[in-house]
This record gives structure tokens, sequence and C-alpha cells, in this order.
């Protein structure tokens, strides 16, 4: 590790060797190093050794001189800073909680088992940079990588590749209360960035302690955004585990359709319980959407949507859906209303593009939309989907006054469950 050289190293390839110092003593067999995740590449802060006849000690990364071939040479004073091993909740030992465990894999938003890892040596530096996912790393620690590549050219004219992942893109699952809260708030950062579908999928494959300390490490935002996303009996084992203030903060970030239909599953109390500590507006909203009959238009609706009077020009259509497209379920529709909120109605994000800013939007709109009303069946709302191709339909009372949309989605879990899911 001298120089401006740099080269790579696989874990399995340092585990179980001795480490001697300078003067050829030795110290002790490598069994595990450690690292803190503060980085995107985290460097080796230790190396935990078994010492004959005394158990685990630890050595500071300070004290290795270099690498020698596949063996850490320490200092010629190393052996006077080993000390007994003892915890450190700010670094994580990569043989005891990241080898052969899983790992979420944020880019192929997928769970991994981390067979190896992979290390870069670079100007006294140890620094993990993948991680190996493929069978190759298996049989690297077996070693059988020789016989097994010789045997597939052979046969096949074929070597089994490497698959690895970017140690970037790895979310670690540790079992310590205490170091999944650190390792979450550190690699959440890539769960953040992961479609909503993707994330809960992967929240689905997890063991329940797992699954649970992955959803609390969330922020509120995006465990609102991967519930929706969520089989209903995962969604109730979650929002079970907040208490009543977490699932309302929860509840209130969730689509209010979504959100109704997580609340039916739990018991009245608990329901009752929840509602009353959202916000006003969001309690209003989820006290009458829980009155509509199941089944129906009313309890498919959501009453977040875009809504603009036909006195607005173009532009204030677009600076309305600048505003408010991030809050509501679909933002391709606005619909054109009345001072008593009567659908006049309807144009497209597209519309608002091909149309001159100082057009009124009561000229460019759609007038006598296709609308569904509170008490449709969700058979007829489908029907409408399926023969008009919209993303979204209105619903309106009695009166003609715009209650909420249908949302394609909702839609199609209604009276397609299953292919929905697909």
């Amino acid at each position: 590790m001298n120089g401006e050289i740099q080269t790579f190293i696989f874990f399995s390839e340092l585990l179980g060797r001795t480490i001697p110092d300078e003067s050829g003593r030795s110290l002790g067999r490598l069994v595990d190093v450690a690292v803190v995740l503060d980085e995107l590449f985290p460097n080796v802060e230790r190396v935990v050794l078994k010492v004959r006849w005394k158990g685990y000690w630890e050595l500071d990364w300070k004290h290795i001189r270099h690498l020698d071939g596949r063996t850490l040479i320490a200092k010629t004073d190393a052996a006077e800073h080993l000390r007994p091993l003892t915890a450190n909740p700010a670094q994580v030992l990569l043989r005891d909680e990241v080898l052969d465990k899983q790992v979420v894999d944020t880019f192929g938003s997928k769970i991994e088992r981390a067979n190896d890892l992979h290390f870069l040596i670079n100007k006294g530096e140890l620094r993990l940079v993948h991680v190996d996912v493929g069978f190759r790393g298996i049989l690297r620690r077996l070693g059988w990588t020789k016989p097994v590549d010789a045997a597939t050219q052979w046969l096949f004219s074929y070597v089994l590749p490497d698959r690895m992942v970017s140690w970037k893109y790895i979310q670690p699952l540790a079992s310590d209360s205490e170091k999944k809260r650190l390792k979450l708030n550190v690699g959440v950062r890539g769960l953040r960035d992961l479609d909503p579908a993707d994330l809960a999928d992967i929240i689905e494959e997890l063991d329940r302690k797992k699954r649970e300390h992955v959803f609390h490490t969330l922020d509120v935002e995006i465990q609102a955004d991967a519930l929706e996303e969520l089989k209903p009996e995962y969604q109730k084992l979650l929002i079970e585990t907040l208490s009543e203030e977490q699932a309302s903060s929860v509840i209130g970030e969730m689509q209010p359709d979504e959100a109704v239909d997580l609340l039916q599953d739990l018991p009245k109390e608990t329901q009752e319980e929840i509602i009353e500590k959202v916000k006003p507006q969001t309690r209003q909203e989820l006290k009458e959407l829980l009155t509509f009959k199941e089944g129906t238009a009313g309890s498919l609706m959501t009453s977040r949507y875009l809504s603009i009077g036909p006195e607005a020009t173009v532009q204030e259509g677009m600076a309305n859906f600048r505003a408010h497209h991030k809050g509501v379920a679909s933002n391709y529709y606005t619909y054109v209303v009345d001072g008593e909120k009567k659908l006049l109605g309807v144009f497209s994000l597209r519309d608002l593009l091909i149309h001159p800013p100082e057009a009124k939007i009561g000229d460019v709109m759609h007038k006598h939309p296709k609308k569904v009303k509170l008490k449709d069946s969700s058979k007829k709302v489908g029907q409408l989907f399926l023969k008009y191709n919209f993303l979204a339909v209105p619903v309106v009372d009695k009166k003609n006054v715009l209650s909420g949309i249908v949302t394609l989605k909702d839609a199609l879990e209604a009276v397609l469950p299953e292919v929905a899911k697909q």
C-alpha cells in the first residue's frame, strides 16, 4: 500500500490470514474488520484478530504498515496497541453484520445476499467499494474458483461472471437495535430515491424484524408512499407497530382513498383514535370517505385533485399546476369548477402546453366531461376507464358538485385486483 498504486482485494482473501508485525512476530489471525458508515466508500478503521489462548482482540488501522500480497503487515510496536475486542456502536463489523447477510440493492431495487466484499487498496487505506452478490463469491470463499472455472471453460467455453454491486447502492440490514438506526440514517439516502412500488417490494421480501426497522427509519412521507404500494396485510402489520401519533402522521400524508382503505382494516377503536389525531381538514376528508359504501365510486375516490375556475388564463392554469401537482393523486387533468364547485369541464397538461398563455380556461376546456356519481358501482367506473382510456374520472354528487376523482390505478384494484397488483 505504498505510493500511488491502486489495487483490489476480496475480503475472502484476507479472512483467516495470520497478521505478523515487521519483525515477523505473529499477532493473530484476522477474523473481521470494522468500518464507519459515514462515507460513500468507508475505510477500514480497525481489524479484529483471534489471538491464540487469549480470544478476540482489536487493533486500530493506523498500526498496520502495509499489505504484502494477501497478508497485512503490522508495525513493529503493534503488539503494544492490541486491546480486547469491545463493542463500538459507531462501527460496523463486516464479517459479523454484512457478510452472508441480506442487504438491499437500492440500484436494482431488490434483496441480495452479500457473498463476498471487495476492497480498494490505496495510499495506506483499505476502502470498501463493492459487494459480490453472485455465485462466484461463494465459490471464492470455498476456494473452488479455479477448478469450477476450468470445468465450465472446458465444458461450455464459459466462465461464471462476477456480480458486483457498488457499496454506494447497498443498504445493510443490522440485527443490533442501536446500529439499525445508525445504518438506516446513513443508508436511507438510497431507499429515499427508490420508486415507492420498488421500496414496497423490498419491504415485503424482508422478515418481520427487518421489515419493521426499515420502515421505522424512513421519513414519514416515504412511509406513506410505501404503505400505499404495500399489500393490505403488510399495511396493517406495519401501521400497528407505530404509536397513535406516528400512525396519524403517516395516515395524514397518504392519499385519502388509500388511507381509508387502510383504516377500514383496523379495529374501530384504533381507527377512531388515529382519525382524531390527524389535521382537521384531513380528518374531515377521511370521515366523509368512510361513509361511502364499499364498491361504489365514492369509496374509490380521492378528494385531492387539481381544480381551477373558468375565468383563469392558461398561464394561471400552468402556475396552479406547478404549485399543487405534487400533492394530488393524478396531475394530468385539471378540473374546471364554478364558485359552488360544480363541474364545468376538464383540461389536460397537454392542453396547457398547446394553447396561448392569455387564453381563458373556459374557452379551451373540454366541456361536458365524462363523470360518475358517488353511488355508481365500481363496475360502472371500470367500464368508463375501459371505454375511454382515461387516467382519472371525476366523481360528482346529485347537484353535479365535484366530490373527488377515481384514478385508473384505484379503479383497476377495485375491478381487477389481481391484475392491478401485477
